[in-house]
C-alpha cells in the first residue's frame, strides 16, 4: 500500500543519509581521520541493532495488542522530535588532545542523533510487520528491498546533490524536516494497521492454526556470521581506501552503496542470486584486490580509478555472496523481526571488530585480509551445505567444488601473508592508533647510507640519514631545493632570529632549518608520531634552535591560544599535515586560513604543502588566498637525488617582495593565469572537485 511503501522508503532514505551528514559535520573536530567514519559506522550499526531489538520485542511481547504497538512507537516519535534539529552543538566539540576520541564521538552521536536514529531504524521491521497484517497474503520481505533502495538513494544523493549544494547547517535542518514528515506518514500506517485488526474471535481462531517451524540454530548462526562478514568487509575496505586517497564522503558512500545494493538484489527475489555467476565473480574480484594489496610501495602507482574499481568489485561481490546466502536461509514471515535482529547483530559485530578489536590486536589494517578469507570460507560452507541438502549429484559436485574452494583459500592466504611479510620487511617499529598505522623502516645499517623512514599507511612521511656526517640533511620533501629550503635561503635578514610554526610533525625534518636563536613550534595531533620522531629520528634532538612540540589538533590548539592571548606572531607557518596521502580538509578552509594569519606577523608567509598522488589542492588554496587579498606563488621541486622526493609548495602572503625573493629562479609558473574558483569553508568542502580521476 502507498502509505507503507512511502514510510519505509523515506525512513530508509533518512536512516542512511544522516550517516554521511553527521560524520562530515564532526570530521574536522577529530583531525580528519578515516577512523571518524568507521567509529560513526559502529555507532550506527549498534543503533540499528537497538532499533531492530526494540521492534522485535514490541512485536513479540505485544503481538495481540496492536494498539500498544502503535501507541508506544508514535509516543517515542513525539519524544524524539524534542531533539531536533540534529545539528551538533559547539559545546560538544573536543579539546583536540584525546589520544583515542572514540568514546567522545560515540557520546556526541548519542546526544545528537541517538533517539531519532533508533526510532527510525525500527521502522523497517516494525512497519513490515504491520504491512503483513494489513496486506494479508503478501510477503513483506520485498519491502526490505524497497527499504534498501531508499537507503541507497539516501547515500548516493549525498555526495552528488546535498554535499555540493548545501551547507552543513542546511543539511541537518533539511534532514530534521524530513524526519517530521516521516512521523506523520508512520502515524497513518499505524492507523491502517489498527483498522485492519481482526475481531477477537478471529484472532483467537488464528491462534489455533499451525505455527510455522522456526529456523534451526545453525541457520541462525549463519545469519549472524554472514551479516558480520559483509559488515567487516565493507568497513575494512573503506579504511583501506581512505587512508591512502582522501577522507571524503564519496569514498564512504561508494562501498556502503554497493553493500546496500546487494541487499536490494538478494531480497527482491532469490533468482537474482545465481551461484554459478556470483561465486566465480567473487573469486576474480577478490583475486584482483589481493594483487592490488601486494602493490604497496611499488615503483609505479596504479591509477586511482582502477584502485577504486577493484576495491568496489571486491566489496560488491563479497557482500553479494554473504547476503545472497543469508537470504536463502530466511525464515517464515512470522519470524521476520527475529531474522532482521540477527542480521543487525551481525552487522554490529562486524563494526565492533573493525573499530574496537582490530586496532588492539593488529598493527596494520589486517582485518581486511581477515574479511576476504572469511567471505570465501563462509560462502563455501553454504554452497557445500546446499549441495548436500539437494541430493542431486552431490557425490561429484561436492568433491570438485570443495577441491577448488580449498585451493582458492590456500592461494589467497599465501598472497595475503606475503603482503603482510612485505609490510613487515625491514620494519623496526609498527604501531596503530585512531589516526592510522605508522611504521618505521631501516635500510643500509652500518653504512654511510644508513636510512630510516616513517610511513603512514603506504605513504612516506619523512626520512633521515643516521650517519653522523649526514643526519642533519633535510631530505625527502624538504631538501634545500624545496619550498622550505627556498624560504630559509632567501630570508630578508639572515641574522635576525626566525620564529616559525609547523602544522604536522612527521619525523621533525623542518626543525633542521632552525638556527641558534630561532624558535620553531610544531603542532601534532597524534602522540604516536611524536614518540617515533624522538625515539627513531634525531631532527628534534639536533635542532640548533628552540623547538617545542604541541600535541592536539592544530585548528583547536591555535584557536585556544588566541583565546588565551597567546598570539604566536610567526614569521612563517608551514601547513604540512597529512593523514596517509590526504590532507585533513579542515586545515584548508577559509576559516582555517584566517586563523593562520591571526598568528602570523603582518608581513609573514603561509606555506602550504600540497604534494599528492591523487588530489590537486592548488585551486582551493589560491581561491582562499584571493578572497583574503593575498598573493600566491608556487615552488615545485623534482630533484634527481634518490633520497629526495618530488614536492609542491604554495606560498601565501601580502609581502610581495618576500615572495619574489623566495621564488627568484625557483618559482614554478602556474599552468594557467586563470583557475577554477573552489571556495572551501568549514561548513562546505567538496573533495570531488580536486580528485584526479
Amino acid at each position: 500500500m502507498p502509505a507503507f511503501l512511502l514510510a519505509i522508503f523515506l525512513s530508509a532514505f533518512l536512516l542512511f543519509q544522516v550517516q554521511p551528514i553527521i560524520a562530515r559535520y564532526i570530521l574536522p573536530w577529530y583531525g580528519g581521520s578515516p577512523a571518524v567514519w568507521t567509529t560513526c559506522m559502529l555507532f550506527f550499526q549498534v543503533g540499528l541493532l537497538t532499533g531492530y531489538t526494540y521492534a522485535h520485542l514490541l512485536v513479540s511481547w505485544l503481538r495481540e495488542r496492536p494498539k500498544w504497538q502503535v501507541g508506544i512507537h508514535l509516543g517515542l516519535l513525539l519524544i524524539s522530535f524534542a531533539l531536533l534539529p540534529i545539528t551538533p552543538p559547539e559545546s560538544l566539540k573536543p579539546t583536540g588532545v584525546e589520544s583515542s576520541p572514540i568514546g567522545g564521538i560515540l557520546a556526541l552521536l548519542a546526544l545528537t542523533v541517538g533517539l531519532p536514529y533508533v526510532v527510525i531504524s525500527a521502522s523497517g521491521p516494525l512497519l513490515q510487520h504491520w504491512f503483513a497484517s494489513v496486506a494479508e497474503g503478501k510477503s513483506p520481505y520485498r519491502l526490505y528491498a524497497v527499504s534498501n533502495v531508499g537507503s541507497l538513494l539516501g547515500l548516493l544523493t549525498y555526495p552528488v546533490v546535498f554535499e555540493p549544494h548545501l551547507r552543513l547547517s542546511e543539511q541537518t535542518g533539511l534532514w530534521s524536516g524530513g524526519y517530521v514528515v516521516y512521523g506523520a506518514i508512520a502515524a497513518a500506517c499505524g492507523w491502517l494497521f489498527l483498522r485492519s485488526a481482526r475481531r477477537k474471535n478471529e484472532m483467537e481462531a488464528r491462534m489455533d492454526e499451525e505455527i510455522p517451524e522456526r529456523a534451526s540454530w545453525l541457520d541462525r548462526c549463519l545469519w549472524i556470521l554472514l551479516a558480520a562478514c559483509g559488515s567487516l568487509l565493507l568497513l575494512a575496505a573503506t579504511n583501506q581506501m581512505c587512508q591512502d586517497v582522501a577522507v571524503v564522503p564519496f569514498l564512504w558512500v561508494l562501498p556502503l552503496s554497493l553493500y546496500l545494493l546487494t541487499f536490494v538484489i538478494a531480497f527482491d527475489a532469490e533468482r537474482w542470486y545465481f551461484r554459478p555467476f556470483w561465486v566465480p565473480f567473487a573469486g576474480v574480484s577478490i583475486g584482483a584486490v589481493v594483487y592490488l594489496l601486494n602493490q604497496d610501495h611499488a615503483s609505479s602507482e596504479i591509477h586511482l580509478s582502477w584502485q577504486v574499481a577493484i576495491y568496489a568489485a571486491a566489496v560488491f561481490s563479497g557482500c553479494m555472496i554473504c547476503h545472497g546466502e543469508m537470504v536463502r536461509l530466511k525464515p517464515h514471515p512470522r519470524y521476520l523481526t527475529g531474522f532482521y535482529l540477527a542480521v543487525s547483530l551481525g552487522g554490529a559485530l562486524g563494526g565492533v571488530f573493525v573499530s574496537l578489536v582490530a586496532p588492539r590486536v593488529f598493527d596494520g589494517y589486517w582485518e581486511f585480509h581477515f574479511g576476504l578469507v572469511a567471505v570465501i570460507l563462509l560462502g563455501g560452507i553454504c554452497v557445500v551445505r546446499a549441495m548436500l541438502a539437494s541430493g542431486k549429484g552431490w557425490k561429484v559436485a561436492v568433491p570438485v567444488f570443495g577441491g577448488v574452494w580449498v585451493w582458492a583459500i590456500g592461494v589467497m592466504i599465501f598472497f595475503l601473508l606475503k603482503h603482510r611479510e612485505v609490510a613487515d620487511d625491514k620494519s623496526i617499529h609498527a604501531t596503530r592508533g585512531f589516526y592510522g598505522v605508522l611504521r618505521v623502516y631501516e635500510t643500509e645499517k652500518d653504512t654511510e647510507d644508513h636510512l630510516r623512514e616513517m610511513y603512514h599507511g603506504r605513504i612516506n612521511h619523512g626520512r633521515q640519514f643516521l650517519h653522523p656526517d649526514f643526519r642533519w640533511w633535510p631530505i625527502s620533501y624538504y631538501t634545500e631545493e624545496s619550498g622550505p629550503g627556498s624560504y630559509f635561503e632567501n630570508l630578508p635578514d639572515p641574522v635576525q632570529p626566525v620564529n616559525f610554526g609547523v602544522i604536522g610533525l612527521g619525523v621533525g625534518t623542518l626543525a633542521t632549518y632552525a638556527k641558534t636563536g630561532d624558535s620553531v613550534r610544531m603542532y601534532e595531533i597524534n602522540s604516536q608520531v611524536e614518540d617515533i620522531a624522538r625515539d627513531y629520528f634525531t631532527y628534534l634532538e639536533d635542532c640548533a634552535g628552540d623547538v617545542s612540540v604541541v600535541l592536539g589538533d592544530a585548528r583547536i590548539v591555535l584557536e585556544q591560544e588566541l583565546a588565551n592571548g597567546e598570539n604566536q606572531q610567526f614569521d612563517a607557518l608551514f601547513v604540512d599535515a597529512f593523514s596517509g596521502d590526504s590532507i585533513p580538509i579542515h586545515l584548508l578552509t577559509k576559516e582555517a586560513f584566517e586563523l593562520y594569519f591571526e598568528h602570523l606577523k603582518e608581513d609573514g608567509v603561509l606555506v602550504v604543502h600540497i604534494t599528492n598522488l591523487h588530489l590537486d589542492l592548488s585551486a582551493p588554496v589560491r581561491t582562499i588566498a584571493e578572497s583574503l587579498g593575498m598573493e600566491t606563488m608556487q615552488i615545485i621541486s623534482d630533484p634527481d637525488f634518490w633520497y629526495a622526493y618530488y614536492s609542491r609548495w604554495i606560498f601565501v602572503s601580502k609581502n610581495v617582495e618576500l615572495l619574489e625573493a623566495i621564488g627568484a629562479g625557483r618559482s614554478t609558473p602556474w599552468d594557467s593565469g586563470d583557475f577554477e574558483r573552489i571556495h572551501w569553508a568549514d561548513d562546505y568542502c567538496n573533495l570531488l572537485q580536486v580528485i584526479d580521476w
